[in-house]
């Protein structure tokens, strides 16, 4: 700009008018493009003053650079200077107020111009479906005498832009048959249509004729050729035009860049992420949020660092899959970098931000400022339900039910998101009675609960062991046509299991079309915890002949029935192969289990010496699993030894106590069984109460029994 502005002023227009002219129109060309809109009119004012600015190709750009910058006063001033009609000035107009969504007046210009050039009707077609008036466009399009490719393709892209690919395809046939040429713009809005609307024989046929026309080397048709590709699933084709291509832009690696990532090959993505020349905000917001769907949210942040560092500017879908990413890191401090990045570019107030920052500060336990968050939400109250729900759910992430609960009864309006949102609340902390409480709300409302919803109830009944609320839920489930799928047939397996209608619990296991790991686990634990013990170890064989691989709970349950029917050996090679056959790593429960197995069979100097053997430090349930097998064999010896490891672990286990005073007791030793009463009441220990419940009328009755290990 001051270059060109040095060059002006070192020109004499008299000597040199040619070279002045140029020089204004190349000064005026930069301001336009920049929107400089104070230096064009200083420039302007300078024209004037030495009485060249009626020059016809410096009043054209002067109208151009007002009309980039609406400022249509100025422009109306200069047409009015104009001796006569001029075509580029009227098309330039009627450009502008099609730009500026000014139809009618775009379309007054036109009909008051003497004559028309291609570029004239083109600007009519293009505008109007650019607004979503397709008839009107084709009106035009019908009446153009100049029925060129451009005019053509104005009216394909149009089609195609709103959602019209069958009459895009159907009007690229009669351009066809009317000798028109294709040019690389139709064929790139051609391929779209055939992937829009899936039909891929016509698509291999769109292949040919870029091929037979000569196309197949330009880079916007490559690239609809590779999105084409893709939609088909010819995933080796898409490969196949990249590699051919002699040039590529970035569009180009973008989109070859999306074929590894929808085949969910991150690995080959960031192969050729790292291999692109030249990068743009779109490829480098691809691969952040395929990072961060994929469960890596540090890679997803670091990329986006990268990306910040190099002055690539995030769009807001960018900010967002971070301020996502960040929240599963519970990386509080960088969230409140991003979100003075946010706040600094001004887009704090977009709906998907505002939730981003609402769920990062709610999982990290930051519901204060998440709330500021969501208080400053303009228009909040009528449009974004999912604002109401984001902060919902952070409450109920942090435990602040009466703060929920509070929002969720101010809400203007409910959806079946914002019921579930508070029902999974009151379920995390186990406020079961609140769960069928606003559940019974909701029917009430009209509110027809979703799968997740009866999810959240079914899983309360289940701790509940309420079994006419889970039949209820169940019948509600079957009149609704909800279909037995992994989410609900397992909730419905697990909440019959535990209520002990195994039976019931079984036909719907059996009745569900799919099944992952959880459903075969719950319908494991469930048989066994029922007494059903060699049922569940058969099921779990017939689990082993399926694909699905068992996890962590499945062996514990397989452990657990067979400690309970006595199978020690076959529990013992079930442990055995965790690590070798199952990739399944012990842990502390598993350990646990085994040893109750084996203390259960009297078998208590193997358990003993199974429990001195365990890679990690012995915990009290496996000490209290011995000295319980102990209490059952009288075995007094190891039982000693046994509450001496208690002793050290936790002074305060008033279990293990217990136990070694019943053991001395059943073996008359009485004044060893005072003795251990004694040290517990020294030591201030209580064994916790019984706790019990029974459901009359729909109500659920809790008994507690409160003891006293005081010695009279």
């Amino acid at each position: 700009m001051k270059a060109s502005l040095r060059s002006l002023f070192s020109i004499n227009p008299e000597t040199s008018f040619n070279s002045y002219i140029e020089t204004c129109l190349c000064l005026l060309k930069d301001i336009t493009s920049q929107n400089l809109v104070i230096q064009g009119r200083a420039l302007h004012g300078h024209l004037i003053k030495t009485g060249i600015h009626k020059e016809r190709y410096l009043t054209t750009r002067l109208l151009i650079m007002y009309l980039g910058s609406r400022k249509s006063l100025e422009a109306n001033e200069i047409v009015k200077d104009l001796n006569g009609f001029d075509l580029v000035v009227h098309n330039c107009m009627i450009n502008a107020n099609i730009q500026w969504g000014n139809l009618e007046e775009a379309q007054r210009l036109f009909d008051g111009m003497p004559e028309r050039n291609e570029v004239s009707w083109t600007a009519l077609i293009s505008g109007f479906m650019k607004h979503g008036r397709v008839e009107e466009s084709m009106w035009y399009f019908e009446r153009n005498p100049f029925q060129n490719v451009i005019s053509w393709t104005a009216a394909i892209c149009g089609f195609v832009q709103n959602g019209f690919s069958f009459e895009a395809l159907k009007l690229f046939l009669k351009l066809l048959e009317s000798g028109v040429k294709p040019n690389e713009v139709t064929f790139s809005s051609i391929c779209k249509a055939c992937a829009e609307i899936n039909d891929f024989r016509l698509g291999l046929s769109v292949f040919g004729l870029i091929f037979k026309a000569g196309f197949e080397k330009h880079v916007s048709v490559c690239n609809s050729l590779i999105t084409l590709s893709l939609k088909m699933g010819e995933v080796d084709l898409a490969r196949s035009v990249f590699d051919r291509m002699e040039k590529r832009d970035v569009v180009s690696w973008t989109v070859i860049l999306d074929v590894f990532i929808e085949m969910g090959d991150l690995g080959e993505a960031r192969r050729i992420f790292d291999e692109m020349p030249e990068r743009n905000e779109v490829s480098w917001s691809v691969m952040i949020a395929r990072y961060n769907q994929s469960g890596y949210p540090e890679e997803a942040f670091r990329l986006f660092r990268q990306m910040t560092r190099y002055s690539f500017k995030p769009n807001t879908s960018c900010f967002s899959i971070v301020l996502s990413a960040l929240a599963s890191l519970k990386a509080l401090r960088s969230g409140m970098h991003v979100h003075a990045h946010v706040l600094k570019i001004g887009i704090e107030k977009d709906v998907f931000i505002s939730n981003a920052l609402i769920d990062l500060y709610s999982k990290c336990g930051e519901t204060k400022d998440g709330r500021l968050v969501f208080d400053s939400i303009v228009e909040k109250d009528v449009a974004h339900v999912v604002s109401w729900n984001s902060m919902i759910g952070g409450y109920g992430l942090n435990g602040q039910m009466e703060e929920a609960k509070e929002l969720f009864d101010n809400m203007p309006k409910r959806n079946d998101v914002s019921w579930s949102a508070i029902i999974s609340g009151y379920l995390e902390h186990k406020q079961f009675d609140l769960v069928f409480a606003v559940f019974n709300e909701m029917l009430l409302s009209g509110e027809i609960p979703n799968k997740s919803t009866f999810s959240s109830v079914l899983c309360a009944s289940a701790s509940v062991a309420s079994l006419e609320k889970g039949k209820d839920l169940h019948g509600k489930i079957i009149k609704l046509g909800f279909p037995y799928d992994v989410f609900l047939g397992t909730a419905l397996t697990d909440t019959y299991a535990k209520s002990g209608d195994i039976e019931s619990s079984r036909r719907v296991f059996d009745r569900m079309p799919d099944k992952n790991e959880i459903s075969w686990t719950v319908m494991v634990r469930g048989l066994a915890e029922s007494g059903y013990a060699k049922e569940s170890i058969n099921l779990f064989e017939e689990m082993e002949k399926t694909s699905i691989t068992p996890n962590e709970l499945t062996i514990l349950s397989v452990l657990f029935a067979c400690s309970h029917s006595g199978l020690v050996d076959k529990g013992l090679k079930y442990f055995n192969s965790m690590e070798p056959i199952y990739n399944i790593k012990p842990n502390g429960r598993h350990y646990t289990c085994v040893v109750d197995m084996l203390s259960r069979s009297g078998r208590l100097s193997e358990a003993e010496d199974f429990i001195n053997s365990m890679p990690f430090e012995p915990d009290s349930n496996a000490w209290a699993s011995l000295l319980s097998g102990c209490k059952t064999y009288k075995n007094e010896q190891i039982a000693e030894r046994a509450v001496k490891n208690l002793w050290k672990l936790a002074e305060e286990h008033p279990a293990g106590y217990v136990l070694l005073s019943n053991i001395y007791a059943s073996a008359g030793r009485w004044i060893d069984a005072m003795n251990v009463r004694k040290l517990m009441t020294e030591k201030g220990l209580r064994k916790s109460g019984g706790c019990s419940w029974v459901e009359v009328r729909n109500q659920v009755h809790f008994f507690f029994q409160k003891t006293d290990h005081n010695p009279k």
